[in-house]
């Protein structure tokens, strides 16, 4: 008996998607300016603590994905990642990623409810405490996990480095062996490093006989975490998404109206190509991104796929989105005064998380029995 082929999702989006990003349009217009965001990352608090308590308290976007009866709003993964397009077009400094996406996912699927519905009405921000290139298909096998230990009465000591959207969180879930911890932000010390992409910065936390609250043990946790990092990078995509549509467009709203040697540069055949290909891999990825989502929310079992094909793609594209942005911008976009450098930085740097596209590929490879150097007969 051969398994059943996953359902197709609908890549279009639905009515109430376009009136949720309308929604989410108006809020970062008014709240998210790339000037104050540019001058947010040279300050002491990189997190803009304001936007993020309208979004996920005034708005209710933290708990899209999570059921009524949990206390969330009873959407699914495909409303979340229109969101997270609209976050990536202004390179919106906020936890949304870390805590409505990774540690919601999480706690859905350990099924901790009293901390999921503190999460899902945006009460408490959580993170996930794990480095932020652990990659989703063996999150537990990462050597940088085992550097936290919990002592007989449940107390944490070690250091873990690089993690994401820690900043801005209040409780933190800890993996040790078999075991997910929370742990009060409070209780652990959380240091800033400095970032490439500041508008997420990262950050070092180390637990010294901290006091931690057992969420969830057993052999099922290490699946739990792994199902949350595969939503997670599913979801990225759509920031991603989101991050070289916006570069795109404001590629082609600036030579429309710059003007070289008497002509608009827009009228330049060479630039028309640039754009066009441009154009052509921001749809590509926008099948891929809006399918993972589709995948994420209708928990198909091509998800993984999905996830990896996804993040290894619109990673590339944003990169590549991110610079053709400042090399056709000429002298401006290499400034400080223009908002490409925070595309590009934030490009960068989510290019490097879950893994990176090389792992991610490779992955895809083993998914679909393509291995890099395995011989192919006829």
């Amino acid at each position: 008996m051969t398994a059943p082929n996953p359902v197709i999702p609908d890549l279009l989006y639905s009515e109430l998607e376009q009136e949720l990003r309308n929604g989410v349009v108006d809020v970062m217009s008014s709240k998210a300016k790339w000037s104050d965001i540019l001058a947010r990352t040279e300050s002491d608090n990189t997190v803009d603590t304001d936007l993020w308590r309208t979004l996920v308290q005034e708005v209710g976007l933290a708990g899209l994905p999570v059921s009524e009866e949990a206390g969330g709003a009873g959407a699914s993964w495909r409303e979340v990642a229109v969101v997270l397009e609209e976050l990536g077009k202004a390179a919106a400094p906020v936890p949304y990623l870390g805590s409505a996406v990774t540690g919601t996912a999480l706690l859905m699927a350990l099924q901790s409810s009293e901390l999921l519905a503190k999460t899902a009405t945006g009460e408490t921000a959580v993170s996930l405490a794990v480095p932020v290139d652990v990659c989703p298909w063996a999150p537990t096998s990462n050597e940088a996990l085992t550097v936290v230990t919990a002592d007989e009465q449940g107390r944490l000591t070690g250091t873990i480095l690089s993690v994401s959207d820690a900043l801005g969180a209040d409780i933190l879930l800890v993996p040790v062996g078999e075991t997910v911890y929370a742990v009060e932000a409070g209780h652990a010390s959380i240091v800033p490093v400095t970032s490439l992409d500041m508008t997420r910065q990262l950050a070092d936390i180390t637990f010294d006989s901290a006091d931690a609250e057992v969420i969830a043990t057993g052999t099922s946790v290490g699946t739990a975490i792994a199902s949350a990092l595969t939503i997670s990078a599913a979801m990225l995509a759509s920031e991603q998404l989101g991050l070289a549509e916006k570069c795109l467009a404001m590629t082609v709203e600036y030579l429309k109206e710059r003007r070289q040697f008497g002509r608009v540069l827009g009228s330049y055949q060479a630039l028309k190509h640039r754009l066009a290909d441009l154009w052509v891999e921001v749809t590509q990825a926008r099948a891929v991104a809006r399918y993972a989502a589709g995948c994420a929310a209708n928990d198909s079992p091509d998800l993984p796929v999905a996830s990896v094909l996804a993040h290894s793609l619109c990673s590339t594209v944003a990169l590549n989105a991110a610079q053709e942005c400042i090399q056709l911008h000429g002298g401006i976009g290499f400034t400080w005064e223009h908002p490409a450098h925070l595309y590009l930085k934030r490009a960068k740097a989510s290019m490097l998380m879950f893994g990176g596209p090389d792992a991610h590929r490779a992955r895809l490879g083993e998914l679909v029995d393509i291995t890099i150097g395995k011989e192919v007969t006829s």
